[in-house]
């Protein structure tokens, strides 16, 4: 008996095959013949309604859109898509990883797709460029891994993010944050504190950045810095967004984010936002801050101290000084980290809010403001409250900012 995925690349062939490829052929067009492939099909076999409207869908999804991935991509309950190779597309939808079930139907339809998506956003990605990072048009990140680098590839990473933008009444809502601290660090934002988000994969971060956006004033000019447009900021009207470029084929052309943090202090920002910093633009970002210029950012980190131990060694992997200059730097240039995790029953929490107070005998001193403590369990979910610990020692840029 003919499997489905049998069946679907031999009707995508009679579409092929009765399609007009001397011009561009509308949705509306392309939609009739698929159903004139399918009604054709049933004259040989009997298909059930469900199965001939799902061949449909998919025949449509295969020539518009994104084949085998529309559906899950469609799926607001799905957070993650895991593509590992042709045979197996992993999914996550509620904290839980499974196996969707679906597969491509060839390693080039694959291929076709990722070609599809990386041209998206002028990205490009072959066998002497096999790893790239790229975006959906609804602004889903994508990260994509080629041979001969992934021995069972192509390998496609989709995070999703909700289509509606959360906000910090949300995450107060769902507990994520408590109303004391979500005011509290309104304030910050208002004070114009430099801030350090921090947490491992998936913890949340870009969520959260979005949602403390919101309380930037809307008189204040703020230049956005990422290496692939994520961030939902809305309600700034003076707000410039700058995306990083890879290198063009000859090796040339690429701009990074140290080179776009340099151009942004020549566009008189109020504030800089970098989404994320990796590396040597460490050494840009925390210069701009000790210039005058507030900002946030977000770093990958188990705890709020392995933070601030990743960017030293991301600025001494850009300048080489000693490491009592970078901690100095660091302590000066920063005000706030907030830490945040994935606990395990899979929810997002902000488990810490620290001060950072001083350089003092070989450490950057830290003030402990907020910390997450674990209650207890209700059916399977962990209760906890995040409670503050302490006060805020540093005070200037409040006055300043009229508090």
């Amino acid at each position: 008996m003919e499997r489905h995925e049998e069946k679907l690349e031999r009707l995508q062939e009679q579409v092929l095959e009765e399609m007009d490829l001397t011009r561009e052929v509308d949705d509306e067009e392309l939609v009739d013949l698929i159903y004139h492939v399918v009604e054709k099909e049933t004259e040989e076999e009997f298909l059930p309604l469900r199965e001939k409207s799902m061949l449909g869908r998919e025949l449509f999804n295969s020539f518009r859109k994104l084949n085998v991935l529309q559906e899950l991509l469609e799926d607001d309950a799905v957070t993650e898509i895991m593509i590992n190779g042709t045979q197996n597309i992993f999914i996550e939808r509620g904290g839980r990883i499974s196996q969707s079930g679906r597969r491509f139907i060839s390693k080039g339809k694959l291929e076709d797709i990722i070609q599809q998506i990386v041209a998206g956003v002028n990205r490009i990605v072959n066998e002497s460029t096999p790893i790239v990072d790229a975006r959906l048009p609804d602004g889903s990140r994508v990260h994509v891994v080629l041979s001969p680098v992934a021995l069972n590839g192509p390998i496609v990473t989709i995070r999703k993010f909700p289509k509606q933008r959360i906000t910090m009444e949300q995450l107060c809502e769902w507990d994520s944050v408590s109303k004391e601290a979500a005011e509290f660090l309104k304030v910050l934002m208002q004070s114009k504190m430099h801030i350090l988000i921090s947490g491992s994969t998936g913890s949340g971060k870009t969520t959260f950045l979005n949602a403390l956006s919101d309380f930037i004033p809307k008189d204040e000019r703020m230049i956005v810095i990422e290496d692939n447009a994520e961030l939902q900021i809305e309600g700034l009207p003076n707000l410039v967004r700058l995306e990083t470029r890879n290198a063009n084929t000859e090796g040339e052309g690429e701009i990074s984010i140290r080179q776009l943090i340099k151009a942004a202090l020549r566009m008189r920002p109020s504030r800089i936002i970098v989404g994320e910093v990796r590396s040597v633009e460490a050494v840009d970002m925390l210069q701009a801050l000790n210039t005058g210029h507030p900002g946030a950012s977000t770093i990958h980190a188990n705890s709020a101290k392995d933070a601030l131990g990743r960017l030293e060694t991301m600025v001494l992997m850009g300048m080489n000084i000693p490491l009592e200059a970078v901690q100095r730097q660091i302590a000066s240039g920063l005000d706030i980290l907030i830490h945040l995790g994935r606990l395990r029953d899979k929810t997002r929490r902000v488990l810490e809010i620290v001060e950072i107070l001083d350089y003092e005998k070989g450490e950057v001193r830290l003030n402990p403001l907020f910390r997450f403590e674990e209650t207890g369990v209700d059916h399977g979910k962990i209760q906890g409250v995040l409670k503050k610990v302490g006060e805020l020692k540093k005070r200037d840029k409040f006055v300043e900012a009229g508090y």
